[in-house]
């Protein structure tokens, strides 16, 4: 059974090179304890920004992060899917 990110994994493995800034991007509903286990997720020194939707009920976290190789792209990827209601994309 092919893992969830094994096309992500070739597709990144094809483009980048390593150390390299990547940004990932969520969105999930505005929930304060869930967009904070997000941000965790990540190294102190980030660029993190959130935006709320227009009535806010949805937030979109965009985040930019040195990364060192592929696994820790999906290691990331991999914390976040845990998390109830987070769509990655």
């Amino acid at each position: 059974m092919p893992g969830q990110f094994d096309e992500l994994r070739k597709k990144l493995e094809a483009q980048l090179t390593f150390p390299s800034i990547y940004m990932f991007k969520f969105i999930l509903k505005s929930d304060n304890r869930k967009m904070a286990l997000i941000e965790s997720m990540f190294e102190e020194d980030a660029d993190i920004i959130q935006n709320q939707s227009g009535k806010g009920n949805f937030t979109s976290i965009t985040v930019k992060q040195i990364v060192m190789s592929v696994d820790e792209i999906i290691a990331i990827y991999e914390r976040a899917a845990q998390i109830e209601g987070v769509m990655s994309l």
